[in-house]
């Protein structure tokens, strides 16, 4: 365990050091949610209540996106690149024959990369953006806590999904059209063009059922109090469900690339 904190603890400091680029990030951020912002008023105020939303929630699910877009990795998990170039040019043969787990170390350092982005991209533009609007709060700290705990979750699924998708490169050798797909399901299905809840029909469940629902609809909802209770407790099972489910996966493809490393190389 000390490992993996060290490589956690590495993976904050890694990402601390680019001061500029999360300079760069809260710029744009803050800039998209500036602009989201006046879309949803205008948006709300032909549809009032839309998605059993008021406006002031609206805004709040706005600022919420551009504070989890990285933390959760909604359009990139920030470290899938790092892993396909690797396994593209053979050097993953040599961290698979380390002894640490492949899968526990990324997901170590991805962790790190999340906490720092919390800090980095996440907390000036909620400020910036409840300055402007004042938007919805959570009620108190155990609101506040439970929303942390639902970005936490948020941010497994979102390693899980991004693990998988680097995996793909064992087979495919290049797996930037897998990446690009990826992309584009994190946009639509996450919730971060409109929310989930606005959705309709037939479409909406569906899209509520997808692991990217876990990243950013269900962190949001938990910070405006759609879930009390057991209800809460219904949204992180779903959350820590998806999370299993992907990570099991994740690790049958890299036991399986695993023994595709081991025959090629003997």
């Amino acid at each position: 365990m000390r490992l993996y904190a060290t490589v956690a603890a590495g993976g904050f400091r890694r990402h601390a050091t680019y001061r500029v680029a999360t300079a760069a990030g809260v710029f744009t951020n803050t800039v998209f949610g500036l602009i989201l912002s006046y879309t949803y008023i205008a948006l709300w105020a032909e549809r009032p209540q839309l998605g059993g939303y008021s406006t002031d929630d609206a805004l709040a699910y706005v600022w919420i996106g551009q504070s989890l877009i990285t933390v959760c990795g909604l359009m990139g998990g920030g470290f899938e690149d790092e892993l396909i170039e690797r396994i593209r040019t053979g050097d993953i043969a040599v961290d698979l024959y380390r002894p640490a787990d492949l899968q526990a170390w990324w997901f170590s350092a991805d962790l790190g990369r999340s906490a720092y982005q919390l800090l980095g991209r996440g907390i000036v533009p909620m400020a910036v953006g409840w300055l402007a609007f004042r938007f919805t709060l959570p009620a108190g700290p155990g609101s506040w806590l439970a929303f942390l705990v639902a970005a936490a979750l948020g941010s497994t699924v979102g390693f899980a999904i991004w693990y998988l998708v680097a995996m793909s490169a064992f087979w495919l050798l290049d797996g930037q059209g897998v990446v690009q797909a990826a992309w584009l399901g994190g946009l639509f299905f996450s919730g971060m063009l409109l929310p989930l809840n606005v959705f309709p029909g037939a479409l909406g469940e569906v899209a509520r059922a997808l692991p990217w629902a876990s990243l950013l609809q269900v962190p949001a909802d938990v910070y405006l109090g759609t879930y009390q209770g057991w209800g809460l407790a219904g949204a992180y099972a779903f959350q820590a469900g998806w999370a299993v489910v992907l990570l099991g996966a994740g690790r049958a493809a890299q036991a399986a690339a695993t023994r595709k490393v081991v025959v090629q190389g003997g």
